[in-house]
């Protein structure tokens, strides 16, 4: 999971990435990037290690001069965490130059890394199958070019290549020297990706595309609408938009896992409302709440802030049980999910969240989280209710169990790390030390987001039931994953 953001604008934009990378740092907070170009082609790039306020300092955005640009803010899912080597964008210096950033995880490494050395000619220096994309891209960029020039017809000709070659998930960003601004996403739209417009004083046009309609929202953008599964979007030096669809058979089927947990709830994706989806998630934990925990169990209910937020509250309503707000959340901490180590996660918590013993004292608690992937968390959190005094502790995720690993851009490689792989729902309930343990249903969370959007059919739930939409993830390439996992 990353956040990405590329702007065509009439004046220097690194003021404008800057700012949208700060609203898009729940997306990645191991390091940041920014890219610019000037008209003659010159590009300019600075990246580091770390969250945006920290990374960037006056002296860094002065030297990023220029009109178009992109940025980044990664948590990593390739590669190596702390290398800043791995931080985005990538660079390739033929042909043209392309600085590319990109949101997902590519599955199939192993072959396009032997494609590249032995029939592409092509070096890579580190493990990030970012850097695999732009020399892809590069390479078919490159036995596109049929003239001096390149146009839009030999670009979108590349990234059909691309499609062909590139198996997982990806939404990508790239500057093209001297030409414009390309972003792409994979045929199945598992990655988010938005495109907006506005209008200078003058009458011209700039442009934005990014992972979350939030960014468009904040720098008065109107969205036009979400980049389609396998197109590609092309904004040349003049703010001139071209587009085409250069996928053989696209499909929308979106990852699910945003809605839970990873976008944020005043964004819009896929035209699903974030906010609204887990609402939705609430009225139908409820119903299983209620279903499976014997009555007169719950006092109060209480989120785990701040993304369990809306369901908790629509659970507490429609429960009719007081909702309250139990944890105070220390907003200078890193997501514990995102940070990498068990015992880096386990520390984190009691330094992010506090309980307040005054809600918790003598109580029946029922509290909610987005979701359970290793448990660590939540073990922690429950005996942090209990240290405060509750009576008795119910804990309920408005996510199905994670039981499988995902491949398609989150960091979930193990099917060992994952505390509900091979239990029972009453042996996770023993393990994270609750004494309910409730789990939104497969079916009720599909149609919670798919409800009054009736362009997506369909979602990826590879983590929740094992079905990996692109059909290219075998078994040997999970236990192959797990290997250099662990290794």
């Amino acid at each position: 999971m990353c956040g990405i953001v590329g702007v065509v604008g009439q004046a220097n934009v690194n003021q404008e990435i800057y700012d949208s990378l700060l609203l898009l740092q729940h997306r990645g907070q191991d390091s940041t990037g920014i890219a610019t170009a000037e008209p003659n082609g010159v590009f300019h790039l600075f990246k580091a290690k770390g969250q945006v306020r920290e990374a960037f300092r006056t002296r860094d955005m002065r030297a990023l001069l220029g009109t178009i640009g992109l940025g980044h803010v990664r948590y990593a899912t390739k590669g190596t965490a702390s290398s800043e080597e791995e931080a985005q964008p990538f660079y390739v210096n033929a042909p043209y130059g392309i600085v590319l950033v990109h949101n997902g995880n590519l599955t199939n490494t192993r072959e396009l890394t032997q494609e590249l050395f032995h029939t592409d000619r092509r070096h890579l220096n580190t493990s990030s199958d970012t850097e695999l994309l732009v020399n892809v891209l590069a390479n078919e960029l490159q036995a596109s070019i049929s003239g001096l020039d390149l146009d839009p017809a030999q670009i979108f000709q590349a990234v059909t290549r691309v499609h062909e070659r590139v198996e997982g998930s990806y939404a990508a960003i790239a500057l093209i020297a001297g030409y414009g601004l390309l972003a792409f996403r994979d045929p199945f739209g598992i990655r988010p990706l938005i495109l907006g417009t506005r209008r200078t004083e003058d009458g011209r046009y700039e442009w934005v595309v990014t992972s979350e309609s939030l960014v468009l929202e904040n720098g008065g953008f109107e969205v036009v609408r979400d980049v389609e599964p396998g197109e590609a979007v092309f904004i040349d030096l003049e703010g001139r938009l071209h587009t085409q669809q250069c996928a053989a058979d696209p499909k929308l089927i979106p990852c699910s896992f945003e809605y839970v947990y990873l976008a944020r709830p005043d964004s819009v994706m896929n035209g699903i409302s974030v906010y609204e989806a887990r609402l939705r998630m609430g009225d139908r934990l409820a119903d299983t709440i209620a279903k499976y925990t014997p009555k007169g169990t719950i006092d109060v209910v209480m989120p785990i802030p701040d993304s369990s937020r809306p369901a908790a509250m629509q659970v507490a309503r429609k429960l009719g049980i007081e909702y309250r707000e139990g944890f105070y959340k220390n907003r200078y901490i890193g997501r514990t999910f995102i940070m990498p180590g068990q015992a880096v996660r386990k520390k984190s918590v009691r330094q992010k969240l506090n309980a307040m013993s005054s809600e918790f004292k003598g109580k029946n608690v029922l509290l909610i989280d987005d979701s359970i992937v290793r448990g660590t968390t939540s073990k922690e959190i429950i005996q942090m209710a209990r240290d405060a005094g509750a009576k008795s502790v119910t804990f309920a995720s408005a996510a199905p169990p994670v039981r499988y690993p995902h491949v398609y851009g989150i960091n979930m490689p193990s099917r060992h790390e994952l505390v509900a792989h091979g239990r029972t729902i009453p042996e996770i309930a023993e393990e994270l030390g609750a004494d309910y343990m409730v789990y939104q249903e497969i079916d009720d969370l599909k149609a919670a987001i798919l409800e009054g959007a009736p362009d997506v059919e369909d979602l990826d739930m590879s983590c929740f039931d094992g079905r990996y939409i692109t059909g290219t993830v075998t078994d040997e390439y999970l236990a192959w994953v797990e290997g250099t996992q662990e290794s």
